[in-house]
């Protein structure tokens, strides 16, 4: 088509008075602007002609007048058709749902009025709950597309667009084995979208081969309040409904109508329905559906899946389904984990308190005190030269009057022997071994067995003793019955957070457990750091097992699987140098882990086995389910914890328009987390009241540690139960010694 001359004019030059020289292509192009042009009445809508910039042909003058101007394109915005205008008929639509609640009585009501409606779904919602999808369709109703997760389509990029439609429809495919060419976009308020932005979900939807659905009658339903702060009531919606039926005009008139099922409380809705119905019916409005308006079938609203399609449709309801239970099966675990947690500390928190006031007791009866007998201290040691004269020297400060130091150097490659020779092979309190490396239990084993003392301390080489310590751990075994001693173990080298973390862990974790399954009898382990035990009980058990990574755990089972009690003493204090990195840390729990699953596996006839009582029922369960089991599970809990928090805000943000309340899931999920980390504050506050001279600022890292520390525990003990699936044998694994503890107690 040759270009066309529609003006020919005499223009002063735009750019007189300016020093630059004028260009004709400046204006040569003529943008369309942001205008919408309708055509034709009604809420269906098609997009007939998208925009496209007008161009020009210019030809100016020498004195840079325009001499004349010829249009090649003529510039046009957005042509949108409205069709479906029916005087007198009526469509009800619900958007956002379905929802467990209100979605079916929503339903119920309908079918009791015979009224058939349209349902614009979130895919996310129809996920959780497919029974109800069925149950629209199996009730004669439409369905229709509002995306997958309820986002602003006109913000997002279109591939996501794309994402959002094909999986809601995909949905739909799978629950019902029909399509749907219906579509509404999230956040649209009327049926006129005014900017390119509100049209761009329109366009591209069309292109997917929907029809969009838009509305004239909105009582906005999703107000919890009037402006004036005043509750919206049903009755109000009732009256908006009817006053934006009643007008005639064609451009204003209404045929479809936009109410909610899901997005918040919607009880108002739900009273408001049956005499919506019934208004409308009273003034002679006939209810219909959407295909009828657009003057489609039902199998062109919502086409059934082709022959060829149906293996693909049944495919992504398996998908969906198992996605869904996916979703259902780790809300469960989170409630059931949440609710297990605060169960354990409270139970944990009653003993722990009994044993306290048993612990008093003791010190008011002055216990024991007169019970002395003679302790050997076994140290075994490799390569702890920097660390091995310090503990002497805290053991040699021991205010028991009969006590023997034994160094067992485990084939050390440093100075260690040298070192305690020179410095302590003059006093008799203090004798040094050599052997070839064989490991830490055969180490104490070479220790124990040549000592002469009937109570046995199996210390590590890191470790500093507080004066009373050795003392506080022989008077127990006053008591025949009690064949080991846990100790008080502490963090000696609070240095930096990895440290401070541990402290924490030391005072609020293992100690606290501890002094609560001593009120049971079911310790399960005597800590290399700070122990004793009885040496004809040691005999009796066959004294240290090299064959787990955790020999005073398997030594401590063991002697509690022989009938012996295992106490714990919290006045006994040993300060422990504990890893100072994550890597370290991370390196040395998991040594500790994969001795854990060792011991429960060499151990697994004493679980649930009446004869060894609550070290069956109690102790070895608790290891199961909240040393092994929680920890594997935890990131999944946490990462689920995070993923509802973040949508749901997000959601409650995006779209406060159509939530008059906070999601009931984030309620629930919100409550029990916070729930249990006020019980999980509280345990640790009891922790730290029962800890003698413990530093309270520590509760000060309490919140950063329950979501940091705990996350490299979890990685452990995921690592840990995969080595122990594949049969990896692991080596000792020590830490570098860096002698930085100081004696704090």
């Amino acid at each position: 088509m040759p270009p066309q001359v529609l003006t020919r004019s005499k223009l002063p030059n735009p750019n007189r008075g300016a020093t630059r020289n004028f260009d004709a292509s400046d204006i040569a192009t003529i943008k369309y602007g942001y205008d919408v042009d309708f055509q034709g009445t009604g809420e269906i809508l098609q997009v007939k002609a998208q925009p496209q910039d007008g161009k020009r042909d210019l030809k100016l003058e020498p004195d840079g007048t325009v001499a004349d101007e010829t249009y090649l394109q003529i510039p046009s915005a957005y042509v949108i058709q409205r069709t479906g205008d029916s005087p007198g008929k009526i469509v009800l639509t619900f958007d956002d749902g379905p929802d467990p609640v209100w979605t079916p009585k929503i339903l119920d009501i309908l079918k009791q009025e015979n009224v058939k409606a349209a349902f614009f779904i979130v895919g996310s919602n129809g996920q959780s709950n497919p029974a109800i999808v069925k149950r629209i369709l199996d009730d004669g109703h439409e369905i229709g597309n509002h995306s997958f997760t309820h986002p602003n389509l006109g913000e997002v990029p279109r591939q996501v667009v794309d994402l959002e439609l094909n999986t809601t429809q995909r949905l739909i495919e799978s629950l019902t084995g029909r399509s749907t060419r219906l579509f509404r976009a999230p956040y649209f308020g009327d049926a006129e979208p005014r900017t390119p932005d509100e049209i761009d979900p329109t366009v591209q939807a069309q292109n997917l081969g929907y029809v969009s659905v838009g509305l004239h009658i909105d009582p906005d339903d999703w107000k919890p309040k009037n402006d004036d702060g005043t509750p919206h009531t049903a009755e109000q919606m009732v009256e908006e409904v009817i006053r934006q039926a009643a007008i005639k005009t064609p451009e204003e008139r209404g045929n479809i109508v936009l109410l909610h099922d899901a997005g918040g409380d919607r009880s108002a809705t739900v009273a408001a329905l049956p005499r919506i119905i019934s208004e409308l019916r009273g003034r002679g409005y006939e209810f219909t559906t959407v295909g009828e308006l657009a003057n489609m079938t039902r199998d062109q609203t919502m086409p059934p899946v082709k022959q060829e399609q149906t293996f693909y449709a049944k495919a992504d309801a398996y998908v969906f389904y198992g996605v869904s239970i996916g979703g259902w099966l780790m809300r469960w675990l989170f409630l059931i984990g949440i609710i297990l947690g605060i169960g354990r500390m409270a139970v944990i928190g009653v003993l722990a308190f009994a044993q306290f006031i048993r612990s008093k007791r003791r010190e008011i009866t002055h216990f024991g005190e007169e019970y002395q007998p003679l302790v050997s201290i076994v140290v075994p040691a490799f390569n702890e030269g920097k660390v091995i004269l310090r503990t002497i020297e805290s053991l040699l400060l021991s205010d028991h009057p009969n006590f023997e130091i034994l160094v067992v150097d485990d084939g050390s490659t440093d100075d260690t022997y040298r070192l305690v020779c020179d410095e302590y092979g003059s006093d008799p309190r203090v004798t040094a071994f050599t052997k070839a490396n064989g490991g830490k239990a055969e180490a104490l084993n070479f220790g124990w067995s040549r000592a002469k003392g009937d109570i046995i301390i199996a210390l590590d080489a890191d470790t500093l003793f507080t004066a009373q310590t050795v003392s506080a751990l022989a008077h127990r075994f006053a008591d025949e019955r009690v064949g080991a001693v846990a100790g008080n173990a502490k963090v000696g080298n609070r240095i930096n957070i990895v440290t401070k973390w541990q402290a924490l862990e030391y005072v609020t974790s293992q100690n606290f457990d501890r002094r609560a399954f001593a009120s049971l009898n079911c310790i399960t382990v005597v800590p290399g750091s700070v122990g004793a035990w009885r040496r004809s009980v040691l005999e009796e058990a066959g004294g240290f097992s090299s064959d787990t990574l955790a020999e005073d755990q398997d030594l401590t089972i063991q002697i509690r699987k022989l009938g012996y009690r295992i106490g714990y003493e919290e006045t006994a204090i040993g300060m422990t140098e504990a890893p100072d990195s994550l890597k370290d840390l991370a390196k040395q729990r998991f040594r500790w882990s994969y001795g854990t699953l060792q011991c429960m596996w060499k151990h697994k006839n004493a679980l649930l086995n009446p004869r060894y009582g609550s070290l069956g029922f109690v102790a070895m369960p608790n290891i199961w389910i909240f040393q092994v089991i929680f920890p594997l599970i935890s990131p999944i809990m946490d990462l689920m914890f995070v993923w509802t928090l973040v949508n749901a805000l997000i959601g409650y943000l995006e779209h406060q328009r159509e939530y008059s309340t906070t999601p009931s899931h984030l309620n629930e999920v919100l409550f029990y987390y916070a729930l249990f980390l006020a019980v999980d504050w509280i345990g640790a506050f009891a922790a730290f009241l029962m800890e003698k001279g413990e530093e309270k600022k520590l509760l000060g890292w309490l919140l950063i540690q329950r979501f940091g520390y705990r996350q490299v525990m979890y990685w452990v003990m995921v690592k840990s139960v995969w080595t122990a699936i594949r049969g990896a044998f692991v080596g000792w694994g020590k830490l570098e010694r860096k002698a930085t503890v100081t004696a704090r107690v």
